[in-house]
């Protein structure tokens, strides 16, 4: 397990978040991964860098959202705005005690909490957009989430080293193989104006003239395996299903069936958790698309519950809801990002510009 530590804290530290010598990077994350942290602080010395550690306890977030006064709620942390504005490096190591503990929290207190963040998560998505702030987000294989997952705790972390490339022996390099494969897809889609995806309960078409299809390598997400863009705001047009089902703030939705028309999402339904998804689309921005993407790790094929894996699993699509990427040139502003995950290996077809470019989960470019 040492060795697997060894190299992941290598990945994040040297490909991931290309650390160098005066580098400030913020590192959060519980203590249930000090085995990983132990590895990354290492490495971020040996790289020249400034670790600063935020480590949560158990129901940390539980606890501010269930006790807070308004006053409390509308409090911005100083730290978190001065990191967000000044650091160099910004990485979540996740490692959950408990996937529930938020689910039956206020959402009205959650609400006035995110709203007192927006300039903040404003100030963050500017930077990362421009790479000024280099991001990445990644698991550490917990108890929890191996249940989520519906895995033994050996199981997941098999899983979760997989899906890194940490088997093999020198994962870098295996991460630069995919980069050069996808770096073709984006090159042509960046040629094209318009995209229209059709699968099963699926035909929703969108621009993306004056916008960028960006390369997700591994380098802002571990893992990644993706390629994404931010769909013209008020192009989007059509149905779409997303037969996986969607976990946001704790809460799943099964089965959602969103109906748009010119960029603005006008009917929705779901098997179940219909009322959270009323409750969401209730946040400004949250109508509008921010993220279009296409998933291409194919060591992910199970869905596990997580986003940070699921929305790479190789044959799939996902459209976020709210937030825009702004180094795609998306405007969409919103205090949440939702991505929801459909199948395309049964029939799915991408097309850009009238040509058929992916069918049955792979790219034919």
């Amino acid at each position: 397990m040492k060795t697997i530590y060894e190299k992941y804290a290598k990945l994040l530290t040297t490909y991931c978040l290309q650390v160098s010598k005066g580098d400030k990077v913020f590192v959060k994350s519980t203590y249930l991964a000090e085995p990983l942290l132990q590895e990354l602080l290492k490495e971020i010395y040996l790289a020249g860098g400034h670790p600063f550690l935020d480590i949560e306890i158990q129901e940390q977030n539980k606890l501010f959202l269930d006790h807070a006064a308004q006053h409390q709620l509308e409090f911005v942390n100083p730290f978190m705005e001065q990191i967000m504005e000044t650091f160099d490096c910004y990485l979540v190591v996740r490692a959950p005690f408990n996937l529930k503990d938020g689910q039956n929290v206020d959402a009205e207190k959650r609400k006035v909490a995110s709203a007192a963040r927006r300039p903040m998560m404003k100030t963050y998505m500017a930077r990362t957009g421009t790479y000024e702030l280099r991001r990445s987000l990644c698991q550490f294989p917990t108890q929890a989430s191996a249940q989520e997952a519906g895995m033994s705790l050996s199981e997941y972390q098999d899983f979760v080293f997989g899906a890194c490339n940490l088997n093999y022996d020198d994962p870098i390099a295996e991460w630069q193989k995919l980069s050069n494969t996808q770096q073709s897809i984006v090159d042509h889609l960046n040629t094209c104006k318009k995209v229209h995806y059709k699968g099963n309960g699926i035909d929703i078409s969108f621009s993306t003239e004056g916008r960028i299809w960006i390369n997700s390598d591994g380098k802002t997400n571990m893992p990644s395996g993706e390629v994404y863009t931010a769909p013209v705001e008020d192009s989007v047009n059509g149905i779409v299903r997303f037969s996986h089902p969607s976990i946001y703030m704790g809460t799943e939705v099964e089965d959602i069936r969103l109906e748009v028309k010119n960029g603005e999402i006008i009917k929705w339904d779901a098997k179940r958790g219909k009322e959270f998804l009323d409750k969401i689309f209730d946040i400004p921005g949250a109508r509008h698309f921010g993220e279009a993407a296409v998933g291409t790790n194919f060591n992910i094929q199970q869905f596990t519950k997580n986003i940070l894996f699921d929305e790479k699993i190789g044959g799939t699509i996902h459209m976020a809801i709210g937030q825009s990427y702004h180094q795609c040139g998306g405007k969409n502003n919103s205090s949440i990002h939702w991505d929801m995950i459909a199948d395309m290996t049964n029939g799915g077809e991408i097309f850009a510009d009238g040509e058929k470019v992916y069918e049955n989960g792979r790219f034919t470019i």
